[in-house]
């Protein structure tokens, strides 16, 4: 309902764009006489094409009022207004002769009416825009509340999914109300607001479970209450900027105990903005000839430069020769004020003219002078500390792989030292952050800048949190998926105060903003023409639209990992290996790389990357229907098997479609976004849809107690048999790129005899060799995409459980060769008898 009234809402603002046309065409028709009836009839036309369009206008805003009562009247009334004044403009033109035209006073008058009720109708519409907006926010802080006081992850799981729901909603909402947004600054709040809930849906999953799985631990429920915490914060952010300054501070005190979020957080209280409004007061001097109260209002706006500048001056990291440089210009700046006071003081006691003297002149040249210096030398000790800033940020990321590897090793020690040195990163990129946001020329990178340094404060430091955590149970695969989730954002932030930095000083030296959308194709390599393109630049609706698809996958995707934790609740390897969970994780780690795609991030950096990483979520979808269905011939008959057959059947349709979707050809611009945008759609279709299987063959094998296909992968480590003969469960982030085990294949002759040698089953022998050899032979394709990050491939996760062999190798269905119908007792026998050692 909220989007089709905001579709409706835009709508109307469309359509009041056309009368608007129209009137000012009739208000502004000629004086001079017209000369023949072809001009009487095209006024009569312009008229009929105002009342046409006021009439669309009005019944659109008559829709919206049939769903909101309480504007209901205000609305019908307008539209009424609205309504006879284009039937008053439309009866005008079509009576018009050369003398009723000639005097247009009645044309005027029926013009602003009409003006005034669509403006009034504009603004009720607007009401139920903001209305709507708000009630969204509510909703998705009513489902923070119930996920923070949830007790078991089954009720977690629950109220996830509500959360995703609402979620995808408010980003459709918060999108739209951005795009409108005039103001540069309150366009700039929403989209930090939305950044911080969108990237803060992630670590709100892993941590919510981490507390879950240990609530004795406080690093555990520190890091999950400062994402509670910092969520809450976006969305009052959400608010303010919604409502136009005014906070939501009722709710705000409600989940801290610390102050309640004040208008300072969101000001932009920065060293050029003091330095604009002295130079500014300087300048009335002219005209002002320092009248009274003009010396304290001076010297006030003086201080206030000189206090920001001591951002600069008391950082440890601003080098001696720039703090000298500073303090000297500042001291100037006073000098130079003090001689333009003395001067408009004696101007003022001998009874001046009224224009400035030529000694006043110089001495206002003098104090813009200083303050132009002023300016540059900040600039100046900005970009020295913005240098150092790819050391820092290397430096930083190195240490967070120590703090994961120290963590690891439940080395308390060592890690507290190493707490100390981050927390020392942290606070020298916090200082760059807090200049860059002093020297921004625009309120946008001001506003950037500022929600950077809060981000980096609030989420920096949990980062070693998720360590101790981690420390404290370093066997703990949910805390161990925290600490990754947490140095993930680690490295967002650090992306951003990159970006920051290097728009802001390329904006200070006066070259042009660009900000290009960076994941078109490649001209010759990637690209679908060989024609040299320029850097295109998408429209901000066409990538909100890509946005929003993009969140709405990454929710799903969240819900998968949350679906698919059910199975290791147990934590026996029989679930924690079996081969439909790591099909869907593989899906899902995939799916996330595609979103992080739409943010341009992660490892996809073109299109085609992301076409090619749509054919292999596709090929997987494919692998995980086989799976599923030779799961379900295990499933007794009932409603739970036909829901999970209703599912499992709409898969391959979504396949087909994601396929012939990435397989169309592409040229141009528009057509590439269009691609883009069906690919993620369909790929968000198809996992929804994989989500939902999932979840109902959880419910199938713990209703009915059904044995699950268990997880197989292929290792060259076994010593003394060739690389084709060994069969052993390995990790395939162990393997080299070009390896053909770190995509499942199907097995040669040589490994099923390795495999049934080992159980000795006594299996008649067969020559595999008369059947057609199914070996891919699109390894080296398959390999060289070395685009695609080893954390998406297929079989990433690595496998933790090294005491017992290989699992049941249900990869022999997808061999095809043989359809071999073991029994229990001996699966359990080929799974402890093939065992090898690494």
């Amino acid at each position: 309902m909220p989007a089709a009234f905001y579709r409706r809402d835009r709508s109307m603002y469309d359509c009041d764009m056309i009368p608007d046309r129209q009137i000012s065409t009739l208000v502004s028709h000629r004086e001079r006489p017209l000369c023949s009836d072809r001009s009487l009839r095209a006024v009569a036309r312009v008229g009929q094409a105002v009342n046409l369009a006021v009439e669309r206008f009005v019944t659109v805003g008559e829709t919206i009022a049939d769903g909101n009562p309480e504007i209901r009247e205000d609305m019908y009334q307008a539209c009424k207004r609205a309504r006879d004044a284009g039937s008053a403009i439309e009866k005008l033109c079509e009576c018009a002769t050369e003398d009723s035209l000639a005097d247009r006073g009645s044309v005027v008058r029926a013009a602003r009416c009409l003006l005034g009720s669509v403006t009034k109708v504009l603004l009720l519409a607007d009401i139920v825009v903001v209305k709507q907006l708000l009630l969204a926010k509510k909703k998705v802080a009513r489902s923070l509340g119930r996920l923070e006081s949830v007790s078991n992850f089954t009720e977690f799981v629950k109220a996830f999914s509500q959360f995703g729901a609402e979620m995808v909603e408010l980003a459709h909402l918060t999108g739209d109300r951005q795009n409108d947004l005039k103001d540069e600054r309150r366009r700039a709040q929403m989209a930090a607001a939305r950044q911080v809930l969108e990237r803060s849906t992630m670590m709100l999953l892993t941590s919510s479970k981490t507390c879950l799985r240990h609530p004795e631990c406080p690093s555990a429920r520190e890091n999950r209450d400062t994402v509670f915490c910092q969520m809450r914060r976006a969305m009052d952010l959400i608010h303010y900027v919604v409502k136009d300054g005014v906070l939501d501070c009722s709710e705000s005190q409600s989940y801290s105990n610390s102050q309640s979020p004040q208008q300072e957080d969101w000001d932009s209280s920065t060293a050029f903005s003091a330095l604009k409004h002295f130079e500014r007061l300087v300048e009335t001097t002219r005209m002002t000839l320092l009248g009274p109260g003009c010396r304290e209002t001076l010297t006030a706006a003086l201080d206030t430069v000189i206090e920001r500048t001591q951002d600069f001056t008391d950082s440890a990291y601003t080098s001696h020769e720039h703090r000298e440089n500073i303090l000297l210009l500042c001291d100037r700046a006073q000098l130079e004020l003090n001689t333009l006071l003395r001067i408009g003081n004696s101007m003022n006691y001998e009874g001046g003219g009224g224009s400035p003297s030529s000694e006043m002149e110089q001495a206002v040249l003098g104090v813009l002078r200083t303050t132009r210096d002023l300016r540059q030398q900040l600039c100046t000790t900005t970009m020295e500390q913005a240098a150092d800033l790819g050391q820092v940020t290397k430096a930083g990321q190195e240490l967070v792989s120590t703090i994961r590897n120290v963590a690891l090793a439940n080395d308390r020690y060592l890690l507290q030292e190493s707490n100390e040195k981050f927390r020392e990163y942290i606070e020298h990129i916090l200082e760059v952050c807090k200049m860059l946001r002093h020297v921004a020329l625009s309120e946008s990178l001001q506003v950037s800048a500022k929600f950077t340094e809060i981000n980096l404060r609030i989420y920096g430091p949990q980062v070693v949190t998720a360590a101790y955590t981690l420390a404290r149970h370093p066997t703990s695969k949910i805390a161990k998926e925290n600490l990754e989730v947490f140095a993930d954002m680690w490295q967002w932030l650090m992306t951003d105060v990159t970006t920051v930095a290097k728009d802001v000083l390329e904006l200070n030296q006066n070259r042009p903003e660009k900000q290009v959308y960076m994941s078109l194709p490649r001209p010759g390599k990637h690209g679908t023409t060989s024609k040299p393109l320029k850097p295109v630049k998408l429209d901000s609706e066409e990538q909100a639209k890509i946005a929003k698809a993009g969140l709405e996958m990454k929710l799903i995707t969240s819900e998968m990992d949350a679906e698919t934790e059910k199975w290791q609740e147990s934590g026996s390897a029989l679930e924690e290996n079996n081969d439909i969970v790591k099909r869907a994780k593989n899906m899902s780690s995939m799916a996330f790389s595609m979103y992080q795609f739409t943010r341009g991030e992660g490892a996809l950096k073109t299109t085609q990357d992301l076409f090619t990483q749509a054919e292999y979520f596709a090929e997987e979808a494919n692998r995980l229907y086989k799976v599923v269905r030779q799961f379900s011939y295990q499933v007794p008959g009932g409603p739970h098997k036909k829901e999970l057959l209703e599912n499992l059947d709409r898969v391959p349709t979504y396949v087909q479609q994601l396929q012939f979707t990435v397989k169309n050809p592409t040229v141009g611009k528009a057509a590439t976004f269009t691609k883009v945008d069906n690919v993620i759609q369909e790929t968000k279709n198809l996992m929804n849809v994989i989500s939902k299987v999932v979840t109902t063959c959880f419910v199938c094998a713990t209703k009915h107690n059904v044995t699950m296909p268990q997880y197989m992968e292929l290792s060259p480590t076994i010593p003394g048999l060739a690389e084709e003969d060994c069969l052993y469960p390995v990790s395939p982030q162990l393997l080299p790129s070009t390896s053909p085990y770190v995509q499942p294949y199907p097995l040669t002759s040589a490994q099923l005899h390795n495999i049934l040698r080992g159980a000795n089953l006594g299996f008649p022998l067969f020559n595999y060799n008369t059947l057609p050899n199914t070996t891919s032979t699109s390894t080296a394709t398959r390999n060289s995409a070395s685009f695609v990050h080893p954390s998406v491939l297929p079989y990433s996760t690595p496998i933790t459980t090294s005491t017992c062999g290989p699992q049941a190798p249900y990869c022999l269905q997808n061999l095809q060769l043989l359809q071999l119908q073991l029994q229990q007792a001996q699966l359990q026998h080929l799974r402890h008898a093939a065992t090898l050692p690494r």
